[in-house]
């Protein structure tokens, strides 16, 4: 007896593949029906025989499409429904969105290789996708996800791409970025006054390559926004790109050719390989170690062991390193500070003072994101997130359920929103310090897409309790406007709520301990915190230690001179030590400056300024946490069974912070090197984590914060918890101030209305 059931799907279904497989599955089981795309997902009606049609149901579930993620799944029998076979039919959004929105995917090795095939109709063209590749959130106007709702809509396909769409063996079947040279997006080079070079198509790239070969640097358009690109082995092509953009230290990400020429040059992990071949291919930060190749290594990453590197994610990245055959550099294409260019115009303006050429492309970007950035620790392998954007965002696997349409703002560095409009929570990329200009209006229109994408206004906005936050004050405004609620949420305990929320951990019987280190967050008691111990337990949150404090001096200058934070710390011995560092009008000023100053401050990222500063490691950062990244680099091997204390945690609710200090440089003084004195300073770190949990009887501990970027401060956590505590770190978002968002929407949800 024929049976018609109700299937609905739910995730990251829409734009990787689902129906066309739905398709070809519902046919080997002999089924009738249609799959279709809506507003929720992907919904089937499939009519058969009840054990075909559950076995269908089982075989889906179990073995989705490979770049799809399922959320929720149901079947239910429905009225028997005819059909006279199995059909892809239109999508019809019937209410508001309500389901995950699709990253964008790296290209595919079937792509991959048709692009590289002279004899395929494809060969050369850089926008070639299928169903399980291409840029997905990069192009998308609106959902649900198909080709009228994203910029592709301009392109319309010809008979040859129109008959793939249409073939079910084809795996362009329902491919809706599906395009061909002869239809599809138009590439052509200029130079920096926007003079059009008379290039052939098909010789483009090798141009360019050429290009880049004689020491130019190159605007080059990718799916996200522009990168700007040069010769990663030219000394002279490197220094001048980091002149012109003003980034005289930071490091670069490097783009190798391929897998095999960057194990070559370099040693990587299984974990590491991974992740650069996987479908959201992020720049992974790898050790230099015996670097066997032919790079400025130095000049790319100065005073680092390590590097960033990755693979071609999109066609014309592949395309650019089938004519290269070696490695360059692949920057986010922006002027010092501001957000990476995706609009033509913008860049032919804002970049023509970086670059000499530009390769344009006339597909119009939606939602620009730089690339994402990855590191796994060296013992553990634990991952760590430094930057969610292409790729990853904007979705949040995770429960999450309110009756209030929820708009969370997130901090004012390493800014990201976070949107809960209905069943799922949204998370956008990266968006940058808001003290950009640039970077403030990316994220007042960001605010603007996810409300008009979802069709929905807030009625509840939440913003960090700093009062100066350019996020906050803009919620606040945003609220007031709206005549809408709005709610404070203290930075610290934003960043442990959303360990919790990653974890589950809100409904835990078990007491847990939150540790949540960085550089600057407003505290309840109007000082700046930074390095907070609290206690969570049935919806209750307290601060019950913290890190002793010491002064905050010339406002944001601090964050930026390490110079400052040691000068702040320092007692009389080590004021002779540092004031080397200071010309005499200024160390006039500042003497001043803290015998009159009341701010204080807890931060451990100011305290790992003072140590690197101490070292003479580095006593100005020239981009943000420099200090931090420069110490942990200084090592390059220790025994954890070796190192010592330089304090102990105290009874009383703080950490002797001075204490540390001092007996740090008592070590230095002694003839302890460099390495072993970080080490040691890591190691008292770590120690100090479980000496509070033991003071108060906890094994739970969640950890967050920008400190927790520290690597090699998670490995020894790690080897100290052994099996005897339990350690939750951020795992699908940074422990920096981009899960700021989140954490204030667990906080709000799960403490604050409790």
């Amino acid at each position: 007896m024929l049976k018609t059931y109700k299937i609905l799907i739910s995730g990251q279904v829409q734009g990787v593949g689902f129906r066309p497989y739905v398709f070809g599955l519902a046919n080997s089981y002999n089924l009738t029906g249609t799959v279709s795309n809506n507003e929720e997902g992907v919904i089937v009606y499939a009519t058969g025989n009840t054990s075909n049609i559950f076995s269908f149901y089982n075989d889906l579930i179990e073995n989705p499409p490979k770049v799809s993620k399922i959320q929720t799944h149901t079947i239910s029998e429905t009225e028997i429904k005819e059909f006279l076979d199995f059909q892809i039919i239109p999508s019809q959004k019937e209410g508001k969105l309500n389901l995950q929105l699709t990253p964008d995917f790296a290209i595919c090795d079937d792509c991959k290789q048709e692009i590289s095939d002279s004899d395929n109709r494809r060969f050369q063209y850089p926008f070639t996708t299928c169903v399980n590749c291409g840029p997905r959130w990069a192009i998308t106007k609106t959902f649900p996800f198909e080709r009228a709702h994203t910029n592709m809509l301009d392109f319309n396909m010809c008979g040859t791409c129109q008959e793939e769409y249409s073939n079910i063996s084809n795996r362009r079947f329902h491919s809706q970025t599906n395009s061909c040279p002869n239809c599809g997006i138009q590439i052509h080079l200029t130079d920096a006054e926007g003079v059009s070079l008379n290039i052939p198509k098909a010789s483009i790239f090798k141009e360019v390559a050429a290009l880049i070969k004689k020491g130019h640097s190159i605007a080059i358009k990718n799916t996200g926004g522009y990168l700007l690109c040069c010769d990663a082995s030219n000394k002279e092509a490197i220094k001048t790109l980091r002149l012109k953009k003003n980034r005289p230290n930071k490091p670069l990400a490097i783009l190798y050719p391929s897998l095999n020429l960057l194990k070559d040059h370099f040693e990587i992990t299984g974990y590491q390989e991974r992740a650069l071949t996987s479908s959201e291919s992020p720049i992974v930060i790898i050790p230099k170690g015996n670097y066997k190749g032919y790079l400025m290594v130095d000049d790319l990453a100065p005073n680092l062991n390590q590097i960033g590197v990755m693979l071609p994610y999109s066609g014309i990245l592949q395309l650019l390193a089938n004519e290269l055959e070696r490695p360059i550099v692949a920057t986010s294409g922006n002027v010092h500070g501001s957000p990476i260019i995706a609009s033509a115009e913008v860049a032919k303006t804002e970049l023509n003072r970086i670059a000499d050429y530009f390769l344009h492309h006339n597909l119009e970007i939606a939602h620009s994101q730089d690339d994402s950035v990855i590191k796994f620790s060296p013992e553990f392998d634990h991952k760590v997130i430094f930057r969610r954007s292409r790729g990853l965002a904007p979705n949040f696997f995770g429960s999450v359920i309110s009756d209030e349409t929820i708009l969370a703002m997130g901090s004012h560095l390493k800014s990201t929103i976070a949107f809960l409009p209905n069943d799922y929570l949204y998370i956008s990329q990266y968006l940058g310090n808001l003290d950009n200009f640039e970077v403030y209006n990316r994220f007042t229109e960001t605010v603007s897409k996810f409300i008009d994408l979802f069709e929905q206004n807030p009625t509840v906005i939440l913003t960090d309790a700093h009062p100066s936050y350019h996020s906050s004050q803009y919620g606040k405004e945003f609220a007031k406007n709206k005549r809408i609620k709005q709610y404070d949420i203290q930075h610290h305990k934003a960043h442990f709520a959303s360990v919790l929320g990653e974890h589950n951990l809100f409904e835990s019987d078990a007491p847990i301990l939150g540790v949540v280190w960085d550089g600057t967050g407003y505290g309840d008691d109007g000082q700046i915190w930074g390095g907070e111990f609290f206690r969570y337990q049935l919806n209750k949150m307290e601060r019950i230690a913290h890190f002793e404090y010491f002064d905050w001096l010339a406002a944001d200058k601090m964050s930026k001179e390490p110079r400052l934070s040691l000068f702040s710390l320092a007692d009389e011995e080590i004021e002779g030590h540092c004031s080397k560092q200071f010309s005499k009008e200024e160390w006039k000023v500042y003497k001043t400056l803290k015998k009159k100053n009341t701010l204080k401050t807890s931060s451990v990222g100011r305290l790992f300024d003072a140590v690197a500063s101490l070292l003479n490691i580095c006593h100005n950062n020239t981009y943000e946490g420099e200090a931090a990244i420069l110490l942990e680099n200084y090592v390059t091997d220790y025994s954890i069974e070796n190192c010592k204390l330089y304090c102990s945690a105290l009874e009383h609710s703080q950490i002797p912070t001075k204490t540390l200090l001092m007996n740090l440089y008592e070590d230095f003084k002694r003839g302890a090197s460099k390495s072993d004195v970080i080490v040691n300073f890591i190691y008292t770190l770590a120690n100090l984590v479980f000496q509070v949990a033991d003071l108060q009887n906890l094994n739970h501990i969640a950890l967050s914060g920008g400190v927790f970027q520290n690597t090699m401060l998670i490995d020894m956590l790690k080897n100290i918890a052994k099996n005897d505590y339990t350690l939750y770190f951020n795992c699908n978002l940074s422990p920096n101030d981009e899960n700021i968002s989140h954490g204030q929407m667990m906080y709000y949800l799960n403490i604050k209305q409790s």
